[in-house]
C-alpha cells in the first residue's frame, strides 16, 4: 500500500492563504466552543430548570439528531452553493440559537435552540473542507488539516473556563448569550475574507465524478466507508462521555468539587489540542496511521480505568485527564489519513462529510448511556464506560480495511 502522508513542504511551495485558513479555523474554533457549551453550565443549568440528566441530555440528542441527519446533504450544497457563505450562514444559525436559549427562560425552548444550533453545525465540515481543499496547495494540505483540527480543540478547551467566567459575571444565560455573539463575530471575519481564484486544489476532481450520479452514494454506502463511521462513532461516545459528563460523575463518585473537575477537564481539553500539533508531526513521518491511533486510544482506556478505579487526588486527577487528552489528541491527524485511504481521488469532502456524521450519531448515544447511568446513581459507570467504548474502538481501528477501490 502506498503511504498518503503530505511530503514535507520545500522552499519552493507555493505560500499558504494565510487570511483564508485563518477565517475557516475560526469558524472550526467556534463550532468546538458550541459542543461544549453544555458541559460546564449543565450543573447549573440543571439546577434552574429542575430537570434530570436523562432530560438535560435531550438538548445534547436534539443538536446530534438534526445535525446527523442534515450534514450530508450540507456537503452537497456546499459544492452547488459555495462553502464560505453556507460557512458564515452556519455560524450565524448558532449564534442566533444560543442567544436566544438565554434569552427565553423555558427549558423545552433551549431544546429546540440546540436543535437549531445542530442546523448551523451541518455545514462546518463539509465548508472547511472543501474551502481548505480548493485553495490550499496540495504541499501545505496536511499542514493546514492539521492546524485546522487543532482550531477546534483549543475552542473545546477555552470554552468550559470562559464559559464559567461569563457564569460568575452574568449567570448561565448570559454565558449563552456571550456565546451566541461569538458567533456573529466569526461569521464575519469568514465574510470579510475574500477566495483567492488561481490557488492549487489540494485534490484535483475526477472527470466522472458528479454530485447528481448514485455512484457517489455507492462509495458512502461501501463498507470500507461505513467501518471508518463507526469508529468515528466509537470516538464520539468516548469523547462525549468525558467532555460532557465527567464533572458531574467525578462530584457524584469522589465529591470533587466542580472548580477542580472543571480544571481536569480544561486540562484534558488543552493537552488534546497540543497532542493535535504532535499528531500533525507524527503522521508526517509514518504510514502506520492505524498503529499511532490504536496506541492513542489505549491511553484513553487506561486513563478512563484509573479514574474509575481510584480517587486520584487533584493533581493525579488532573495529570491523568491531560494524559488523556494528549493520547486521544495525538490520533487526530492519523484518524484523518485513515478516512484518505479509505477514500478514492477526489472523493474527500464527500466522504469526510459522510463519516463525520460518526460525530453526531455518537452525541446521540452517548447522553443517552451516560445520562441513564448518572440517574441511576451509577457515576463509576460512566469512566469504566468510556474505558469499554475506547477498547472498543482500538479494535475497530487495527481492523479497518485500506483503500476500497478507485473513483469510477
Amino acid at each position: 500500500m502506498t503511504a498518503l502522508t503530505q511530503a514535507p513542504p520545500t522552499l519552493s511551495a507555493p505560500a499558504l492563504p494565510l487570511p483564508l485558513i485563518g477565517a475557516v479555523c475560526a469558524a472550526h474554533f467556534v463550532s468546538h466552543y458550541y459542543i461544549i457549551i453544555l458541559a460546564p453550565l449543565l450543573p447549573f443549568v440543571r439546577a434552574d430548570y429542575g430537570v434530570s440528566y436523562t432530560e438535560i441530555g435531550l438538548a445534547l440528542t436534539a443538536f446530534n439528531v438534526v445535525s446527523t441527519v442534515l450534514q450530508t446533504p450540507a456537503g452537497f450544497l456546499v459544492d452547488r452553493l459555495g462553502a464560505r457563505l453556507l460557512l458564515a450562514a452556519g455560524l450565524m444559525i448558532g449564534g442566533v440559537a444560543y442567544l436566544l436559549a438565554g434569552l427565553v427562560p423555558s427549558f423545552w425552548f433551549m431544546v429546540a435552540m440546540f436543535a437549531l444550533s445542530g442546523v448551523g453545525n451541518t455545514v462546518y465540515h463539509p465548508a472547511d473542507y472543501a474551502l481548505l481543499s480548493r485553495y490550499v496547495p496540495a504541499q501545505r494540505i496536511g499542514q493546514a488539516f492539521s492546524v485546522h483540527t487543532f482550531a477546534g480543540m483549543l475552542g473545546a478547551a477555552v470554552a468550559p473556563p470562559t464559559l464559567l467566567l461569563m457564569q460568575s459575571l452574568w449567570g448561565w444565560r448570559g454565558a449563552f448569550i456571550g456565546a451566541g455573539i461569538m458567533g456573529f463575530v466569526a461569521a464575519a471575519f469568514v465574510l470579510m475574507v475574500r477566495e483567492r481564484t488561481a490557488a492549487a486544489p489540494a485534490a484535483p476532481k475526477p472527470d466522472a465524478a458528479s454530485d447528481s450520479k448514485p455512484a457517489n452514494w455507492d462509495l458512502l454506502l461501501s463498507p470500507p466507508i461505513l467501518l471508518n463511521l463507526v469508529f468515528f462513532i466509537l470516538l464520539a461516545v468516548m469523547n462525549s462521555g468525558m467532555s460532557n459528563y465527567s464533572v458531574a460523575a467525578l462530584g457524584a463518585l469522589y465529591g470533587t468539587p466542580v472548580a477542580i473537575a472543571n480544571t481536569a477537564l480544561t486540562a484534558m481539553l488543552v493537552l488534546s489540542a497540543i497532542g493535535v500539533l504532535a499528531g500533525g508531526l507524527v503522521v508526517t513521518r509514518t504510514s502506520l496511521h492505524a498503529t499511532v491511533a490504536a496506541l492513542g486510544i489505549a491511553g484513553a482506556v487506561v486513563s478512563a480505568g484509573l479514574i474509575a478505579a481510584i480517587d486520584l487526588g487533584t493533581f493525579a486527577l488532573i495529570a491523568v485527564m491531560a494524559a488523556s487528552g494528549f493520547s486521544t489528541g495525538i490520533i487526530a491527524p492519523s484518524r484523518d489519513m485513515i478516512v484518505r485511504e479509505a477514500t478514492p481521488e477526489g472523493s474527500f469532502g464527500k466522504v469526510f462529510g459522510f463519516v463525520t456524521t460518526g460525530f453526531n450519531l455518537g452525541g446521540i448515544v452517548a447522553p443517552i448511556i451516560f445520562g441513564a447511568l448518572m440517574d441511576a446513581g451509577h457515576p463509576r459507570l460512566v469512566f469504566v464506560g468510556v474505558a469499554v467504548v475506547a477498547l472498543m474502538a482500538v479494535l475497530a481501528v487495527i481492523t479497518l480495511p485500506k483503500r476500497p477501490r478507485q473513483a469510477a
